[in-house]
Order: C-alpha cells, then structure tokens, then sequence
C-alpha cells in the first residue's frame, strides 16, 4: 500500500502547538513508509480564516522541519490544497447525497434552534437537533430552495444501533447513533463544514491512514457514514492523545502558550522541540529518550504509540532545550543566536528605536535587554499601584490581551488601537493606561516606545508576557479570580463587541 498522510490546520489564529505535534507522527508515519505527506488548508471558517494566519502555519513548520510533499504553496496532483478553493466539489459531492436520501435540507430558523436547545435545557434532555426538517417533502423542499429560503444541508443519521469505529491504536470503539446528531453538512452560506469537507478531500487525495487527536473521536461515526453513503473505503483511522497541561488539563493557552512561533521567538531550538513533541507519544526502540527526526522515522511503529495523557510541561522542554543548546559547538550556538534574534535586520528595528535615546554605546544593551527575556521580573505592587485603584491593573490587563488575540494587523497602529478602545471603554486616562503596560513588558516606568517594542516582540510573545504579569498579580493577592474573571468577560462582550461592534 502508498502511504499518504496529511495535516489539516485551519488559518484562524496562531498556528497550535498541537498542529506540530500530530503533523509530526503524519510524517514520520509516511516517511517511514516511503509515503507523501500532504499540507491542506481548512479555510471554510471564511469570517475567521486569514491570509496572515496561512502563512503563519507555513513558517511554523517549516521552521520545525515539518515540511510537506505536496500542498497550497508547492501544488500537487490532487489539488487544490485550500478547502475554499474546492467548494464545487463538494457542492457535486452534496448533492449526491440529497438525490439519494442520504442527507436533507433543514430550513430551521436560528430562533427555532435557540428556543429548541432551551426547551431541550430544561427538561434535561440530550441537547441537538430534533430532525424537525428530516421528513419534509422533497418537492417541497425543493420549491422553498427555489423561492430563495435559507436553509443548511444535514446528514441523515440512524436512531438505532451503534457505530462501530476501528481504531488502530485503541481497538473496537462503539458510539451509539441515538447520541449522534443530523451533522450540517453546508452551512446556509453555501460552505462546507468540516465533516463533510474532510471526507471528500481525504477520499478525493487518497488518504491511507488519517492519524489525529482523540478529541475527533465523536466525530468518526460521522465521518463513516458519509463513506458508506459515498460508496467509498474508509482510511484506516489513528486517534492519538491530547497533550494536557501538568494538571492534566487540556492543553491550552490558559495555561501553556500554544503558539509554534512563541517557542521560536523564546529561543527553543526546533529539534528539542520535535523530541519533546514525539516523547508524548512516542518512544523508539530502546527506549530513548533523546533522539531527532530521523531517529524517530527509521525506528517508527504505530504499535509503540502509547496512550497514557501526555503532560506538555514547559519546565521539562526547557530542561531538553538546554541538553541541545549545551551539545552545540560554540560557533554553531553563535550562528544560531545569530540566526535567532541578533540577524541584522531585527537588532536594526532597535537600534532605531534605541538611538535617541543613546548617550552613550553602552547604554543600548540595557536599554534593550527586557525584548531579549521570555519572562522579565516583575513587581506586582508596582504594576497594580499604576493604575491608582487596586485590581483596575489586572482588568486592564485582561481587556487588552483579548483585543490584542483579535486583532488583525499586528502593527503599531493596530497595537495602538486597541490600547485606544480599552482607555475609551474603560474611562481612563491614556497615559495612565500605558504606564501599567511599560511596567508589565519591560518591568520598568520608562522603555523604548511601547508600540514599536511590541511590534518587535510579536503578538505571541507579547501576549506570553501579558499572561506572565497575569500570573505574578495573582500569586501576590492583586489578580483576578475565578469569579471575577467571568464576570469582566461579560463586561468585555457587552461593551467591547456588542456595543463597539466587531471590528471594535
């Protein structure tokens, strides 16, 4: 058998850690095999989706190593690689399955739906879709399309029985059909969701084995459905385990940064990461416990996939990071430092903003140090007495790391505005604002311009410095609680997209 595997991130934010971690064992698998490994892009989110966030997936990657044998920016023979750039093959494929019965068109109004999960709420039912279109006439539904009525299209699911999912790592899974909802298939803008996207793209690029996250795992009785409606064999399906924060949580940014770039921009080398990253899962023969790429690849086996929660401890990666950084001779390490963050062209964006206030050559490293540091010492009384009542700080705090995760641009004008709107909404002084934000980036009353500076740390390292002076607020008795915290992001929801509208 030619083994194809693939990795389908969607370009709607910072590209995830998780996104390395499952494109790694795709490509270890299909190299180990002789295989190819495909890049596709999962763009049908078409409000949250962005150029930006593309080329981001594609810098992470490559910046690990995790490069791809066929994809939107090298081609292939079973493009396009963006599922938007796909959309009549899936409208051909749909329509199959409205002809065959297979699937039906649901005009329930989004008031219907609300009321219907209420309704559902309140007498402790199982929440989804009632199959209230299920029966409609055909005709009918037909004359509705044609007069111009919004409407989805939905999968048509069975109400007995159950679903069995052959897992290759975990066995015979059993999912009963009567928890399985009437999955939309096109949504009433006319694009595909994922379900039905991911199937007719794996079918149609001749996947071999779909190797990803457990979480999909509910998924797969619809995944299986559409393949038998289809008439078409299923790949052979792999869930591996989600990486989990040290409290066994689900990983997430919360509690870990969960952006690729962050870890290029903190200074962890690529193979370090990699390693760590196939450790959660993975341990070649002989049990190594450091090994690179290749490594990995010669010596690959599903059957060696273990499945116990992988914890991400960022403490345990920065250990690893340190082994690799300590084998470097000294010429490749200042060739990677230089390659790092002391290229020309970065270190030229500070001496820029750096000169007017030098008086002295010296004066610049200092003056700069704090854009260098992951984490810098932070005085928490300091950063709360800043913004004069106690607790406004950290509130503050939290209004711009959500307006900063949704902006567009990172630019100074952009890290500006947002700055702008937290002072506009929040009723304080813009001066006062920033002299909360100088103390929690650069620990200091007084830095480089503030914008500019962001704009050079990036939006992952300044949203991790933000979360840091989060952390050092609570552990001092300054910071927000639980309580508090969803309580402001009502607040933020009220007044910063309701009221301000989404673009603010």
């Amino acid at each position: 058998m030619r083994v194809r595997t693939r990795v389908a991130p969607s370009p709607t934010g910072a590209p995830h850690i998780g996104t390395a971690y499952i494109a790694l064992f795709n490509r270890a698998f299909a190299k180990h095999h002789g295989g190819q490994f495909i890049l596709r892009i999962e763009d049908t989110d078409q409000v949250r989706s962005t150029p930006e966030s593309e080329t981001a997936i594609f810098e992470a990657l490559r910046w690990l190593g995790l490069d791809w044998d066929e994809g939107p920016d090298i081609g292939g023979s079973c493009g396009p690689y963006r599922q938007s750039e796909r959309t009549a093959l899936y409208r051909e494929h749909v329509d199959r399955l409205v002809t065959s019965g297979h699937a039906y068109r649901c005009f329930c109004t989004s008031e219907r739906l609300a009321a219907l999960r209420l309704t559902q709420e309140a007498n402790q039912e199982r929440i989804g879709y009632d199959g209230h279109c299920a029966g409609l006439d055909a005709g009918d539904a037909a004359q509705r399309v044609a007069a111009g009525e919004a409407h989805v299209i939905r999968l048509r699911t069975p109400q007995e029985g159950v679903c069995q999912i052959a897992d290759r790592f975990r066995g015979t899974i059993e999912i009963a059909w009567e928890t399985v909802d009437d999955q939309i298939l096109v949504k009433a803008d006319g694009f595909p969701t994922y379900h039905l996207a991911n199937v007719v793209d794996d079918h149609l690029m001749e996947i071999t084995h779909v190797i990803r996250g457990e979480e999909w795992i509910s998924s797969a009785p619809k995944h299986l459905l559409l393949y038998e409606a289809f008439g078409w064999e299923p790949p052979v399906l792999a869930h591996l385990p989600l990486l989990r924060n040290p409290d066994k949580s689900k990983l997430s940014k919360r509690k870990n940064p969960t952006s690729i770039l962050y870890y290029r921009q903190a200074g962890f080398l690529p193979k370090a990461l990699i390693n760590y990253l196939g450790l959660m899962a993975y341990r070649p023969e002989g049990d190594l416990e450091m090994f690179d790429f290749d490594t990995m690849v010669a010596s690959f086996d599903l059957d060696r996939v273990h499945l116990g929660g992988p914890i991400f401890d960022i403490q345990k990666l920065r250990a690893f990071n340190g082994h690799y950084i300590r084998e470097l001779e000294d010429v490749d390490l200042l060739a990677t430092l230089k390659g790092w963050l002391l290229q020309d062209a970065s270190l030229l964006e500070l001496v820029r903003m750096a000169q007017p206030r030098l008086e002295q050559l010296a004066d610049f490293v200092p003056m700069t140090a704090y854009l260098f540091a992951d984490q810098i010492p932070l005085d928490p009384a300091d950063i709360d007495q800043a913004g004069k009542d106690s607790g406004k700080a950290a509130a503050w705090i939290q209004f711009v790391q959500w307006e900063f995760a949704r902006l567009g641009d990172w630019d100074a004008d952009g890290v500006r505005d947002c700055f702008n709107r937290v002072a506009e909404r929040e009723g304080v002084k813009f001066k006062l604002l920033l002299g909360v934000f100088f103390r929690v980036f650069s620990g200091r009353a007084v830095a480089l311009p503030l914008f500019e500076a962001l704009v050079w740390l990036g939006r992952d390292m300044t949203l991790r410095r933000l979360h840091y002076a989060q952390e050092a607020l609570r552990e001092a008795g300054l910071g927000l609680s639980g309580k508090a915290l969803k309580r402001l992001e009502k607040w933020y929801q009220e007044r910063y997209l309701r009221e301000g509208g989404e673009d603010g």
